[in-house]
């Protein structure tokens, strides 16, 4: 499901809290969005037609909820951006990172950890 930064803006109000009435939605994005009512709306209704949220009536309102899990979007974005730039491979990523001094100590340390992890996982040490 692709889903636009201005719709992810919107998604991760509701992932946060839900439900939400498309005026709490508007009052959570606050002064880092100067959005409009009708484009919180119109970005509500494309979700809903996308199957991302759904909607329940609730008297004169509309209550959002999400359907698409966060880590479901995260995951698809992630594997989505390592395919058009990297040939789906991580190393790649992580080498551009470093060439271009991305990833602080602690960065590298986590990553360390990660590879050991997946060794041990694998029955590999660092000495075989």
């Amino acid at each position: 499901m692709q889903i636009s930064e201005a719709e992810s803006v919107v998604m991760e109000v509701l992932w946060q809290r839900s439900p939400q009435t498309s005026e709490e939605v508007l009052a959570a994005l606050g002064e880092r969005q100067q959005w409009q009512e009708a484009t919180v709306k119109t970005l509500l209704n494309r979700l809903l037609n996308k199957g991302a949220i759904e909607a329940q009536k609730d008297g004169r309102r509309y209550l959002y909820s999400p359907r698409l899990r966060r880590e479901d979007w995260v995951m698809g974005e992630s594997e989505s951006m390592l395919a058009r730039l990297f040939d789906g491979r991580v190393a790649p990523l992580v080498a551009h990172f470093s060439q271009h001094r991305k990833l602080s100590a602690d960065d590298v340390a986590e990553l360390r950890r990660l590879v050991d992890s997946l060794d041990e996982e694998a029955g590999h040490g660092r000495n075989d």
